[in-house]
């Protein structure tokens, strides 16, 4: 670590690791990447376990996106394994589809609506909502009082530790409401896993002469460094030394279950929303695909304490933002990016999306700009 750098890039997750590629590989430049944790790849990485299944450590991450330009500027690092994501939820001792669809509706109602009587149905049981303003009020006001009772108002107490009407409405605006028998849980254009796993792919990503990684290494230690310009994919907050208060986070314990044999649940997700401290299990093997004579299962119990994942939407959350967001905007040669940056509740894509955006604003050149062929489809098996 001794030679000057043109940027210092604060977290190795998709927000930092993009911007060192982008900005090493097709800008020139020289970057330091550095991470606090041991490992690049953030809460996206992966590993394989005692008994070679291939986990995510901090629990389950299913790529999707719209964008063509993000799917095809990943595509560049990885080959990908297609895969729909599936979610079940545990309400009454029967397990319906979520999102909610036509079978949801039938399955908790006791019903045999058609697509058509199940839409003037929702409109029956749905309440007037003067002005949609939480959470509460966009999931009653579109399915009624019974599947918010059932599906989302015991999950959400244990995801946020708080009630729906207690929290913004974008929160229960990011879930769809069917009255077909769609079950995806996303219906994006691009669904797939990395073939190899995220952190094969960040591997492929920083791969470059001009990109330095230190992990293992705090902001405070590497910020000594010469470099030109910073990149800052933690906590704001953080960075101003919390000068105006701490913005709070949602955090998340994770609890692994290895077993011999094939697969132990029928999707790969399972929510469920009234029973248990948990709110939900994942196996791994649904979404990977991976060939195994053991499987995975992770169950996840939100927390108060603990690595801050999920910046919670409230208007006096998004105002202390916005004064951090003041003091960013005002401090020479900073970027902040990601979630932990900008503090929102970004999907992957959106992230790497915003990446991209930030390198074209900081070079003047195209996202895509200089980049190979995509990586090679797998070998069968």
């Amino acid at each position: 670590m001794s030679r000057g750098y043109d940027y210092l890039v604060v977290g190795a997750g998709f927000a930092g690791a993009v911007l060192a590629e982008r900005l090493a590989r097709a800008a020139g430049k020289r970057v330091l990447l550095i991470d606090r944790r041991d490992h690049i790849a953030g809460n996206a990485h992966d590993y394989y376990d005692a008994h070679g299944v291939l986990i995510h450590k901090y629990g389950p991450h299913i790529f999707h996106t719209n964008s063509d330009v993000v799917f095809e500027y990943l595509s560049r690092f990885t080959a990908w394994h297609a895969y729909e994501h599936r979610v079940l939820s545990m309400v009454d001792g029967q397990l319906v589809p979520v999102p909610i669809n036509l079978d949801t509706i039938n399955a908790i109602y006791g019903l045999a609506l058609t697509e058509a009587e199940a839409e003037e149905f929702l409109r029956s049981v749905a309440e007037p909502v003067g002005e949609v303003r939480t959470s509460e009020d966009i999931i009653v006001s579109r399915v009624g009082r019974l599947l918010f009772e059932k599906m989302f108002r015991g999950y959400t107490r244990k995801q946020w530790g708080l009630e729906p009407r207690e929290l913004d409405a974008t929160v229960a605006g990011r879930i769809p409401f069917r009255t077909n028998r769609e079950a995806r849980y996303f219906t994006d254009r691009h669904q797939a896993m990395p073939a190899r796993g995220y952190t094969a792919l960040f591997e492929a990503m920083l791969d470059h002469p001009d990109i330095d990684i230190e992990l293992g290494v705090s902001y405070e230690e590497a910020r000594r460094m010469a470099h030109r310009e910073l990149i800052f994919c933690g906590p704001v907050d953080e960075f101003f030394g919390h000068a105006l208060g701490r913005l709070p986070y949602r955090s998340l314990r994770f609890e692994f279950d290895t077993a011999e044999g094939g697969l132990r649940q029928p999707t790969g997700t399972i929510n469920y929303p009234n029973d248990h401290a948990y709110t939900r299990t994942t196996e791994f093997k649904h979404l990977t695909g991976q060939a195994s004579a053991y499987s995975t299962i992770c169950t996840e119990y939100p927390q108060a304490e603990g690595d801050p994942y999920y910046p919670i939407p409230r208007p006096d959350n998004a105002a202390l933002y916005q004064r951090y967001a003041e003091l960013a905007r005002a401090t020479p040669g900073v970027h902040f990016v990601g979630r932990l940056g900008t503090y929102r509740y970004y999907n992957m894509d959106q992230v790497v999306a915003q990446a991209l955006t930030l390198f074209e604003r900081l070079t003047g050149l195209p996202a895509l700009t200089g980049l190979a062929e995509p990586a090679a489809a797998p070998a069968a098996g």
